[in-house]
This record gives C-alpha cells, sequence and structure tokens, in this order.
C-alpha cells in the first residue's frame, strides 16, 4: 500500500482520497477507524470524585457485579460506561477484547502463556493478570504475534 500526502495552503479541508482496485475488509477497517472518533482520556470515579484517566496507563477494562472497571497498575477505577460503550472508544487504540467481560490494552502485555483449556494467560507489565478466552485467542495471535491489524481484522 502506498501513501500519497500534498499539503498546499489552497486546501480548506482535508480530504482523503483511497484509490484501489477492488473493496476489501482491510480498506473496510482503514475507513473505520479514519472516520472514528478517537478518545484521549476515560473519567472514572475514585471514592466520591471523578479522575481522568490515560488510556495509555490502563491495563484491562472489565466488568463485574454490574460495574465497568479500569485497572490500572492492579488498581481498580470505576468508570460509568458500559463495556461496548467502551470498546467502541478504544477500537483506534491498542486496545482488543479478551473474553465477553475484558478488553486488554496490547501495548501493556509483558508476556502470555497457554493455558491447558486454549485460554490464554496474559501478563500485564504491572504484574497483574487477565484471560484471553478461546474465541478471541486468533484474533490475538494475528494482531500480536503476528503484527495484524486492528478489531475486525483492521
Amino acid at each position: 500500500m502506498k501513501v500519497q500526502i500534498d499539503i498546499k495552503d489552497h486546501f480548506d479541508e482535508t480530504v482523503i482520497t483511497i484509490q484501489a482496485k477492488e473493496w476489501t475488509e482491510e480498506l473496510a477497517a482503514l475507513v473505520k477507524k479514519i472516520q472514528s472518533p478517537t478518545a484521549k482520556r476515560l473519567v472514572g470515579m475514585e471514592e466520591d470524585r471523578s479522575v481522568l484517566l490515560e488510556l495509555g496507563d490502563i491495563d484491562y477494562v472489565f466488568a463485574e457485579n454490574r460495574k465497568v472497571f479500569a485497572s490500572m497498575n492492579r488498581k481498580n477505577i470505576e468508570l460509568k460506561m458500559k463495556l461496548y460503550e467502551i470498546e467502541e472508544l478504544l477500537a483506534p487504540h491498542q486496545f482488543m477484547r479478551f473474553s465477553k467481560s475484558v478488553i486488554g490494552n496490547l501495548d501493556k502485555i509483558e508476556r502470555f502463556e497457554l493455558s491447558f483449556n486454549g485460554n490464554l494467560c496474559v501478563y500485564f507489565k504491572s504484574g497483574s493478570k487477565e484471560y484471553v478466552s478461546r474465541p478471541y485467542v486468533s484474533q490475538m495471535k494475528k494482531r500480536v504475534i503476528l503484527g495484524g491489524g486492528g478489531k475486525d481484522g483492521e
């Protein structure tokens, strides 16, 4: 894939043109990534106050007992959003679904081990760990091991 950028003073707005022989999943993912808003921070609740969380500091986000938490350095901070809403916000970043209840930050992974049941045990740089359930293992391999695209083949 070639990228050409033409910067001139007379352009009023940014226009992106894609030229391809045929429509592919890679193009669909690229267009989705370009069009999606990118969050820089999430708002969490710590005791009775709101705190801003940098996405790069989050190891993983998980749902437990009808609440959603961000885990950062073994500390859990409650988020006032649904897990699927957070997944959409984090999709353009290095986050992916690990299981029905966990979304992990790929940049914070230190190592992982294959479990006997086909799941992956992921160890984060902070020392915490989480599991990638079997349906998500192949996507994890594409994104982490093989350096493939993002969510849904991006």
